[in-house]
């Protein structure tokens, strides 16, 4: 088990250090990196706000595993209950903005992946639509 997490942290690793050096690819101090697909127009969420998003992940392999976009379903949720990379990545988002994001396993799920779908060590991509900061 701990061969496939380590052989999914230097798969994610080689991946980020390519493609941080693509035009349009920013990265964070943290290791995100990110490209705007679209620039929204909106107010920036805070850390304690709730958001509402469309959102498509998937693994570098191109295999998706969530997709709201295909379900016409967005989420709310507050942005403390998301993944760290989620966190530090959103608050940069003005509401209307469409982001691709790529997050080092550390600020995703980690070792332990999440369910069947996710394995431990994954870099993930999402790409996300954030729609509005939810009003209390």
């Amino acid at each position: 088990m701990q061969g496939k997490i380590e052989a999914q942290k230097t798969a994610g690793a080689a991946f980020m250090s390519e493609n941080k050096l693509k035009e349009g690819v920013t990265e964070l101090p943290e290791g995100i990196q990110y490209e705007v697909i679209k620039e929204g127009s909106g107010h920036q969420p805070l850390l304690k706000d709730t958001v509402k998003a469309h959102y498509k992940g998937s693994l570098l392999d191109g295999k998706e595993f969530d997709n709201s976009f295909k379900r016409g379903q967005p989420f709310s949720a507050p942005l403390t209950a998301l993944i760290k990379g989620w966190q530090i990545a959103l608050p940069l988002m003005k509401e209307g903005s469409h982001w691709r994001l790529w997050i080092p396993s550390h600020l995703a799920y980690g070792d332990r992946g999440a369910g069947s779908d996710i394995p431990g060590g994954a870099t993930l991509i999402f790409e996300v639509e954030l729609i509005e900061i939810v009003k209390k």
